[in-house]
């Protein structure tokens, strides 16, 4: 579902007379329907920026982000205009960033539920789906109508997690999803993980939490100097 052919990314710092910085070089990986890849490797070695190249958030230097699209149709995600990547977003690809942003003044169930309504869902289908999900990954009851902004950290990674997942995406990029979470929440969000997973979805990982990567990880790479190694392994192309 997912191809990823020579993707590279290099920074250029204009305020410091253009240096040029690698995030990353040269990076080819595939992701099927039903699988999870985890990129496991130290921080700062580019894992967050390989996300955010097939999402969209960065443009990639060189290389392709080949999607095959729920339309049936390949797109190539790193050429994308932004109105396609946003359309796709909309429909087809979550991600669960490090970072919660929200709107200010907006609920955790409207947060779940305005995507549905936007999809066509009725409001009170939409309303029943987001309080199970809120439910299942135990966020407090009396937190259902509150902002985010004054939950804890856990708290805004379990919203952050249902956000990107209460449309049900075909392809689902995960940066470090379970790292502020304790054991038994961690729990409940590895098992929804596995749910959508085994609904067909893609998806493409960073970890650094053992737990999850254990559970949901089908295969793996080490990152390191900013190219991919096969989990005990050499360098793959």
């Amino acid at each position: 579902m997912l191809k990823i052919k020579e993707l590279s990314k290099e920074f250029i710092m204009h305020i410091q007379g253009g240096v040029r910085i690698t995030s990353f070089s040269g990076v080819s990986l595939e992701v099927g329907g039903g699988s999870l890849l985890a990129v496991t490797g130290p921080s700062g070695i580019g894992k967050s920026s390989l996300l955010k190249c097939v999402y969209g958030t960065y443009r990639p230097t060189s290389g392709s982000v080949l999607y095959e699209s729920g339309s049936g149709g390949t797109i190539d995600l790193a050429a994308a205009d932004d109105w396609e990547l946003l359309a796709l977003r909309r429909a087809e690809i979550g991600y669960v960033s490090q970072f919660f942003h929200v709107l200010p003044r907006v609920s955790a169930t409207e947060i779940l539920t305005e995507p549905l309504i936007a999809r066509g869902v009725p409001a009170d289908e939409a309303g029943e789906t987001a309080r199970a999900l809120l439910r299942r990954v135990g966020l407090d009851r009396a937190l259902w109508e509150m902002y985010p902004a004054t939950f804890s950290g856990g708290e805004k990674q379990r919203l952050n997690i249902l956000r990107a997942v209460v449309t049900r995406p075909r392809l689902l990029l995960l940066d470090e999803p379970t790292a502020s979470l304790d054991r038994g929440y961690k729990g409940r969000v590895i098992d929804l993980l596995l749910e959508i997973k085994s609904s067909g979805a893609a998806m493409l990982g960073v970890f650094h939490d053992r737990d999850a990567l254990s559970a949901l990880a089908d295969s793996r790479y080490d990152m390191e100097a900013g190219r991919l190694l096969p989990a005990g392994g050499g360098a793959t192309r």
